[in-house]
């Protein structure tokens, strides 16, 4: 049986994800980036002399993007391995549940920032789960 669909999804969910550790990489770069944090001083007069507090926003972002690129990491990764699974229809039940399961804990454990690219995991893994091959019709019994 084909699983064209399932890689597709896999796929598409990867590419995502590989947006999601795009912004975890922006973020990690607003971080470290001091002439941004002055900028965002001027713009707001309100945060003059909070200087420790903005400095402590702007690390809990790169913490933020940090955190981004290696669950995001981890979900391209895992996806690989299930296209991989799926590709000649070698192990589908175990592709649908590393994408299933990577596709739940990735969207809980960002507070639902990998929900986009977690419903693509998700939908693949129980197409997998669910796709039963077509019966075979022998023709001598009849």
């Amino acid at each position: 049986m084909k699983r064209t669909v399932e890689v597709v999804l896999t796929v598409i969910g990867a590419v995502v994800y590989a947006f999601g550790a795009l912004f975890g990489g922006l973020f990690r770069m607003m971080d470290s980036n001091p002439e941004f944090m002055d900028e965002a001083m001027r713009q707001d007069p309100q945060l003059e002399g909070t200087q420790e507090e903005v400095n402590a926003a702007f690390e809990l972002l790169g913490s933020l993007g940090t955190f981004l690129i290696v669950v995001s990491i981890i979900a391209i990764i895992a996806g690989i391995i299930a296209c991989i699974l799926y590709k000649g229809d070698n192990k589908p039940k175990i592709a649908s549940i590393i994408v299933l399961v990577i596709g739940v804990i990735s969207t809980l454990i960002t507070f639902g920032l990998g929900i986009f690219a977690g419903i693509f995991y998700v939908i693949a893994g129980i197409m997998g789960l669910v796709r039963k091959p077509k019966p075979e019709v022998n023709m001598e019994q009849y």
